[in-house]
């Protein structure tokens, strides 16, 4: 759902920055706690204020062939909105998926800077190149750039994948008929393990969300660090 992706990416790359700025003058120390948490408060900062696009999304997409609850986003957020609640409606599953985005964002945007921050360091002739807005600063090269932003995608939705899946969850329970037992995060992780299993469970899917995951956060980063160099970032 394009509407939902252009204002979480804009919101996330935007808060990271910014997140790591502040968080580097606080702690001197280090340099791997920064951008851990600043990715993990980027992430929930960009979920909080698009949740209800993913929620509309993942209705929209529940619908199966012949089935007409939501005729189309604005029908949908009309229809929660009048249904469900009110404002609360649009953010159920809130709290499993600011527990996913966290680690999630956290590991994704510590293991990009960390390998970009090991290649540049260890062979910066086959990785990087000089900023085209500051010659005095190296940025890995677009081939590197996506090898790091794939493994840090991978890396990162194989630790949160659980959660992702409780969200998903809980965003489907109202109308789904078991709805009475997954009220809760903790209620939902329990109900999916005991009637799936951990591995058919809480992973199930995660092999297929790879092919989706990798390639989109390889571009995304590839894009982060491009856009930093025409707006002259560096």
């Amino acid at each position: 759902m394009m509407v939902r992706i252009f204002p979480y990416g804009a919101i996330q790359f935007m808060a990271f920055d910014k997140y790591k700025k502040m968080i580097k003058k606080k702690i001197k120390h280090s340099e791997h706690v920064p951008r851990l948490m600043a990715g993990s408060m980027a992430g929930i900062t960009a979920v909080i204020f698009t949740y209800p696009l993913d929620m509309v999304r993942a209705r929209l997409a529940f619908q199966v062939k012949g089935e007409h609850r939501y005729n189309g986003i604005i029908h949908a957020f009309k229809t929660i909105y009048l249904k469900e609640g009110g404002i609360r409606g649009y953010y159920r599953g809130l709290v499993p998926t600011i527990v996913g985005m966290a680690p999630y964002a956290g590991f994704s945007f510590f293991t990009f800077e960390t390998l970009k921050t090991a290649g540049l360091r260890h062979a910066p002739e086959l990785l990087g190149k000089p900023s085209s807005d500051n010659p005095d600063v190296m940025v890995l090269k677009t081939h590197a750039s996506l090898l790091c932003g794939g493994i840090a995608g991978a890396i990162a939705q194989s630790i949160s994948y659980p959660l992702d899946v409780t969200r998903r969850r809980m965003q489907l329970s109202a109308i789904l008929p078991d709805s009475d037992k997954c009220r809760t995060m903790f209620q939902t992780l329990k109900y999916v393990c005991m009637q799936h299993g951990i591995r058919r469970g809480l992973y199930r899917g995660l092999s297929l969300n790879y092919i989706r995951c990798i390639p989109s956060q390889a571009v995304a980063f590839t894009t982060y660090e491009f856009m930093r160099q025409v707006l002259h970032l560096n």
